[in-house]
């Protein structure tokens, strides 16, 4: 479903090189971990894959089910099945979560050639959603992300992306300001959406979060490469011993 092929990325400001000739292939279906140290590049990947343009890409290719995403703006990506959980989700003052929800939701409808959803068939959508991420739907009244705790931004974005339904999820450190319950919660709701045709890559430091999200693959990120990868043992063993060792066996 994804494959990146040699990418070579920098800062569009400044012309810093943070990508530097990475591979990676994560097929449908499968969950794939991203790990490294930090300034190895993983949120610089997620925010590649969703298309800022502060990013620039100099060499390679990244292609969704196929196709190359690169000339893509980011809402052409949303459209065609891309996600991007961020690891401090932005907030909105003035706009209130049940209408993202909504214009985000009819915005995906008309890019599939599809009717929008009328209100009834909405509210019942985000209801059930809601209620399996144990939200409570007066929080969907208030602005987006203002005011909420580490634990109500991540669960928006995840009641965001059950409800979107992509094909690729890219989850930046989602288990960031996370507490055990919060976390608990979150990891169900993503587990809840793994299907054999949807892929996921979960960006995260810390072995925890893949306590709760058990990967299918492990990839570790150094200086813009992976340079390992392997299957869910490999966290473990990072917990363990760091870094240093794989570093060094890279060199």
């Amino acid at each position: 479903m994804l494959e990146i092929k040699n990418l070579h990325a920098r800062i569009a400001e400044d012309g810093t090189e943070i990508i530097r000739g990475l591979n990676l292939t994560v097929k449908a279906g499968e969950v794939a971990a991203i790990m490294g140290p930090n300034g190895s590049g993983k949120s610089t990947l997620s925010y590649i894959l969703a298309g800022r343009s502060d990013y620039e890409v100099t060499e390679g290719e990244i292609l969704y089910n196929g196709q190359s995403i690169l000339e893509m703006d980011p809402a052409e990506r949303a459209s065609a099945g891309i996600f991007l959980a961020f690891q401090y989700p932005m907030e909105i003052p003035g706009v209130a979560t049940m209408e993202f929800l909504k214009t985000a939701m009819n915005a995906q409808r008309r890019a599939r050639g599809e009717d929008e959803l009328k209100i009834p068939d909405l509210l019942k959508r985000v209801r059930a959603a809601a209620d399996e991420l144990s939200m409570d739907m007066g929080m969907l009244k208030r602005p987006l992300n203002v005011g909420f705790s580490g634990g109500e931004k991540k669960r928006a974005e995840i009641l965001q992306m059950k409800l979107l339904e992509p094909k690729l999820c890219v989850l930046d450190e989602t288990d960031s300001g996370l507490d055990i319950d919060a976390l608990k919660i979150v990891a169900d709701g993503v587990n809840a959406l793994r299907s054999p045709d949807r892929a996921m890559v979960v960006i995260t430091h810390y072995q925890r979060l893949l306590e709760y999200i058990v990967p299918d693959t492990v990839h570790v990120l150094y200086r813009g490469q992976v340079i390992k990868s392997g299957e869910k043992d490999l966290a473990l063993e990072l917990e363990k011993n760091g870094y240093a060792g794989i570093i060094g066996e890279a060199a």
